[in-house]
């Protein structure tokens, strides 16, 4: 055995100061071990256990007589930070703190520092009709659109051959036109989005336009229908006829040869026709139970069929917030309410109502849907979007609803039923402006008791 080394050993045990002085072996076989960090050690401590702490001291009672150095109470510290120890406990179940109460602002705070977000109060909505006028010789064809409301807040009903127009703003009645028995009578008006233009399509498969500002007829499109138009839908100045024939035609009203494309996608009547806020799209909808959803720039080529309602879709809605998503709804037999990704041709949501729907309008204002339906209750339904919870029923008509239009303010929605009678509902709020507004606009029709 090699005594030598193991008196070295013991020689540096008892001097381990004189071990820094001493020349250092650098080759790899005796690299001293590796410590992370020296300057946290306390050598002076280590120096006393090793070589002056008296040899009757326990472990408890050394630990009440360590020697306190600054390095020490520093190493201390680090390691208290890096473990967390300064917390006495990690995980504490407490009860959940309160809430201080903001306080009340006052006059000498700038505004809004201290507004807290309050739930908006539930709106009030009339169940009673704000008034209502007999409108005689209306239509009671479920496949027709005899009313629509005009950006110029102008009303347009048609009566079998005549054509009247209310002018909200004057509270005027004006007789635009009476057709002949020939080609008459009226079966579908529509305005142009600019207010000033009307289109009148008849039985005879023939389509008036007319300029309302002037009361005097523009031209007679010739659209290359068999039979009469049940359905218009202007986009720009392309005006967009369904047939009963179950021909789509565009046709461009500044050009002779005015016809510019044909969709052929339905075999029985088309009785509603819309198109989307972008002028992109088109829905139509048809008596044979279909929805077609066709794209403007792919010429004749639709884009979905949507074959999931039982009886004839004439309702059609074009959400105003949400560009790809189109409300349908169904007639007697059906009486549901579709909601589809026109994107991707799926069917998101589908509501029974219990009765025939005969229209759909969206809110311009909130997330809210008016739906018309005839048998059995023919009533008004305002639902909550996207819960389609009822917010109210508006019931009023003895017969069912068959026409709806909506007024320029997005406020007053106005229907026309079976029991030739046409009713003003306040559905949407009060418009905007109506407290900035000095003189009180007159009531519909104030001035007379029936139209016609």
């Amino acid at each position: 055995m090699d005594t030598g080394g193991s008196s070295y050993l013991k020689a540096m045990a008892r001097c381990p100061i004189q071990r820094s002085f001493l020349p250092r072996d650098t080759s790899k076989e005796n690299l001293d071990r590796f410590i992370p960090n020296r300057s946290a050690m306390d050598f002076d401590f280590a120096y006393w256990q090793l070589m002056e702490r008296p040899p009757n001291l326990n472990d408890d009672q050394q630990a009440t007589k360590k020697v306190s150095s600054p390095s020490r109470e520093a190493y201390k510290k680090r390691l208290a930070e890096a473990m967390n120890l300064n917390r006495t406990r990690i995980l504490s179940f407490r009860n959940r703190p309160q809430t201080p109460t903001p306080p009340v602002a006052t006059q000498t705070l700038p505004v809004g520092i201290y507004q807290q977000q309050q739930r908006k109060p539930p709106r009030h909505i009339p169940k009673t009709f704000e008034r209502m006028l007999d409108v005689h010789d209306l239509a009671d064809d479920f496949y027709l659109n005899l009313l629509d409301w005009g950006t110029d807040n102008v009303l347009a009903i048609a009566l079998y051959h005549t054509v009247y127009l209310w002018d909200a703003s004057k509270g005027s009645t004006t007789e635009l036109v009476t057709v002949d028995e020939d080609t008459g009578p009226v079966t579908s008006i529509n305005w142009a989005a600019d207010g000033r233009y009307l289109a009148v399509g008849l039985n005879s498969s023939q389509v008036q336009i007319w300029d309302c500002a002037d009361c005097r007829r523009l031209r007679t499109l010739e659209c290359g229908h068999a039979s009469r138009v049940g359905s218009l839908a202007w986009n720009d100045l392309i005006l967009t006829t369904g047939g009963m024939d179950g021909k789509i035609i565009n046709n461009d009203v500044r050009v002779r040869s005015h016809v510019v494309n044909t969709y052929r996608g339905h075999t029985l009547q088309v009785c509603g026709l819309k198109w989307s806020g972008s002028g992109q799209h088109l829905a139509s909808g048809g008596n044979d139970n279909v929805v077609n959803i066709w794209d403007r720039s792919t010429s004749t080529q639709r884009l979905h069929r949507l074959v999931e309602h039982t009886s004839a879709v004439k309702a059609l809605a074009w959400c105003p917030f949400q560009t790809n998503l189109l409300a349908t709804g169904g007639g007697e037999g059906d009486g549901s309410i579709k909601f589809w990704n026109t994107r991707t041709g799926a069917c998101l949501n589908t509501v029974e109502t219990g009765s025939q729907v005969s229209s759909l309008l969206w809110s311009n204002k909130e997330r809210e849907l008016l739906s018309s339906h005839g048998f059995t209750q023919n009533q008004l339904t305002l639902w909550k979007y996207p819960s389609m919870v009822k917010m109210a029923e508006l019931n009023g008509h003895t017969s069912r609803v068959l026409y709806t239009a909506l007024s320029p303010n997005g406020c007053t929605v106005a229907s026309a039923a079976a029991d030739e009678r046409l009713m003003f509902w306040n559905v949407f709020g009060d418009p905007e402006n109506a407290k900035k507004a000095a003189p009180k606009l007159p009531e519909p029709f104030s001035h007379v008791n029936r139209i016609r």
